[in-house]
């Protein structure tokens, strides 16, 4: 059977394997100043949401984290074995955000406590609204073409994070100068349910499926699409 070259070639995962690293890099810095502002932050105005923010953040870099230790590894054979291990971490990091925005979603609707209006935090909010969505969707693009489901995953936390941004962004606003406190809590619920979906995909490993860079028959061949991906996967 005639072959057909699948995936990047070695010198071009090389490439995208240090654009991840740079990316990653990149996140990890960014969100632990937006956790030591978001926390100092929302324990000075008493918001649960900011303060619930600055934890996401920290979440954030935990998942960062572990894409970085998987890339840190010079063989490609290596970082392959690492992506299940850093696909959990991933997924475990969704669950726990997802099981503290809920909680903290819950005592904000139980009104438990109320927020001082915070002008640091409505910035902070917006910045990372601006920020993010540039972070996750250059690491998304290279995991996809690397076919590295650990490297999508974390791209699709950043971009939770962009949710939570706005998110957060609406309801000091609306907090501020409407003293609405129930519009953060009600769309927060909102952000749980779509960080455990993204956390059951992580564990079950469908966020991308890496694709061989040598060769494969036709037959294979036909298995995948044209983003690279074999049949049944959802990196693209």
């Amino acid at each position: 059977m005639m072959s057909i070259p699948l995936g990047p070639s070695p010198a071009r995962r090389e490439v995208l394997a240090r654009r991840i690293r740079l990316l990653v890099a990149a996140t990890i810095t960014y969100n632990v100043i937006e956790a030591i502002v978001a926390i100092t932050a929302g324990a000075a105005a008493s918001s649960t949401a900011l303060i619930g923010f600055g934890l996401d953040s920290v979440i954030e870099v935990s998942s960062a984290a572990a894409v970085a230790w998987q890339f840190s590894a010079a063989d490609h054979a290596v970082r392959e074995a690492r992506e299940k291990t850093t696909l959990r971490i991933i997924a475990v990091s969704f669950f726990v955000l997802a099981v503290y925005v809920t909680v903290d979603a819950a005592r904000a609707l139980t009104g438990t406590g109320e927020a001082d209006r915070s002008i640091t935090g409505i910035a902070l909010a917006a910045l990372s609204l601006a920020v993010m969505p540039f972070l996750s969707a250059a690491q998304r693009r290279a995991g996809r073409e690397l076919g590295s489901a650990s490297a999508v995953a974390d791209s699709k936390q950043t971009l939770l994070c962009t949710y939570l941004s706005a998110v957060l962004l609406a309801g000091l606003i609306l907090n501020a100068t409407l003293g609405w406190s129930w519009a953060d809590p009600i769309a927060a619920l909102g952000i749980a349910a779509i960080a455990l979906k993204e956390g059951r995909d992580a564990w079950q490993g469908k966020g991308c499926c890496a694709v061989p860079a040598t060769t494969a028959t036709a037959g294979s061949a036909s298995e995948a699409d044209t983003c690279g991906c074999r049949a049944g996967c959802s990196c693209c």
